[in-house]
């Protein structure tokens, strides 16, 4: 059988690990120029994994699985850097934090985390690659975007960017970057979508290590949410001690992120505060929400940069002019000091405003006036797939709205593969 896999990231991955060494033939696609252009989501960006049932994605997969996979990758470093690797535990229901939280009106969220660093991940994904590319059945096109995907009668026609080809199996492994071409093929089959009208809008805030000091001892990760008085969800996010701000990058605007090394990178921390915001008929365009207010936030800062303003200010609604104790970690050049309300809707802005204050409530200094925030933060989701629909057409991972985390998108990677093999 010819199988086509459109996309190289975490998903991929984990399904081509389970098929490599059969007798189909397996053709990945990849628009990305080379290897270590690809994009993987959290590994790419702070080298973190996870094993939780709480948090990861929509779909049940087993402990035992979560598990497997971080093996998998964990297996890839050498020993030297297998050391360095950091491990723990969010939330421990022994952890003095945990009633801390909960007193306040916080959900700790339960995950065992495996930091790799996104120092060690060029390195890591090439392992990856050298060990799929020995296999003489597995073929890599890198620099193709694939454009379009038609079911044609038992096969699939791939059209792309100087490709056109029929396969027998296709698996898409896009990731939320990759929204356009889910857009383009549910527009011609709706019968696919399920569901999905979520994204989640927010800021980068970053404060110094010494003010979170003991919390990112106890669990280096800490994750919770909380229901605001608004109605919106509000979670903290991919919080990386001793980390660095950076922007992330999409063809025609830019949001912020973080990331951090194994070794560390800074003296500061910086983690996500985002709001789940949900829509109901007849809006259907819940990427394009995200996006347009990414893009307005872009247009007030002047380009492809992201705007910056300390906490107090926030509160104020007044634009910062000038930074306090807190030193930016994100370049100068991408951002400019302004006024991050005339961005982000109200509702939001209240929500996240409340969520931080009660964060300070359990750590004081999270409520610091100087501590940083950046705008804007944005997690797309694609609409949920039915990969029940058609036999020999799945989409896997953070593409098919299942998953939004490296491991729950490398499981479901295993889980299609598994299936295709016929064992699950």
């Amino acid at each position: 059988m010819k199988i086509g896999v459109i996309g190289f990231g975490a998903a991929a991955i984990g399904f081509i690990d389970e098929i490599k060494d059969s007798d189909n033939e397996i053709h990945v696609i990849e628009r990305s120029p080379d290897i270590y252009s690809s994009s993987i989501s959290g590994i790419r960006s702070d080298g973190k994994l996870f094993v939780s049932s709480s948090m990861g994605g929509e779909i049940e997969i087993p402990l035992e699985t979560q598990k497997e996979v971080v093996n998998f990758y964990l297996e890839k470093l050498d020993e030297a850097e297998r050391k360095e690797v950091k491990t723990g535990i969010s939330f421990d229901r022994n952890s003095p934090f945990f009633e801390k939280f909960y007193s306040k009106g916080f959900e700790p969220v339960n995950a065992y985390f495996y930091h790799i660093g996104t120092d060690k991940l060029k390195n890591l994904l090439g392992r990856i690659y050298d060990e799929f590319s020995s296999f003489k059945n597995v073929k890599f096109h890198f620099g193709i975007k694939v454009e379009n995907i038609k079911l044609e009668g038992e096969k699939i026609r791939v059209t792309g960017t100087d490709f056109e080809e029929l396969f027998d199996y296709v698996v898409v492994a896009v990731g939320r970057s990759g929204h356009g071409l889910i857009k383009t093929v549910t527009a011609d089959h709706p019968e696919l979508v399920t569901s999905g009208n979520i994204v989640d809008v927010g800021i980068r805030y970053e404060l110094p290590d010494h003010a979170v000091e003991k919390l990112n001892a106890e669990m280096y990760e800490f994750k919770v949410r909380m229901r605001a008085k608004t109605g919106y969800m509000v979670r903290t996010f991919c919080n990386n001690p001793s980390g660095k701000v950076v922007l992330e990058e999409y063809e025609d605007f830019v949001t912020v992120n973080g990331h951090s090394n194994s070794n560390g990178s800074s003296e500061n921390t910086n983690f996500a505060v985002l709001c789940s915001t949900s829509f109901t008929e007849p809006f259907n365009d819940p990427i394009g929400y995200g996006t347009y207010i990414s893009k307005l936030g872009n247009i007030l800062a002047g380009g492809r940069k992201v705007i910056l303003q300390t906490y107090a200010e926030f509160l104020e609604n007044k634009r910062t002019k000038r930074i306090g104790r807190v030193k930016p970690t994100l370049s100068e050049k991408n951002y400019i000091l302004g006024d991050i309300n005339l961005v982000l809707p109200r509702r939001i802005a209240i929500s996240i405003a409340e969520f931080i204050e009660k964060l300070g409530e359990v750590v004081p200094a999270i409520a610091y006036p100087d501590n940083l925030m950046y705008a804007v933060e944005v997690k797309f989701y694609s609409k949920k797939i039915n990969n029940e629909r058609y036999r020999n057409l799945k989409f896997i991972g953070d593409c098919s709205g299942h998953t939004r985390s490296i491991t729950y998108a490398t499981c479901h990677g295993k889980i299609i593969g598994r299936m295709l093999r016929g064992e699950a």
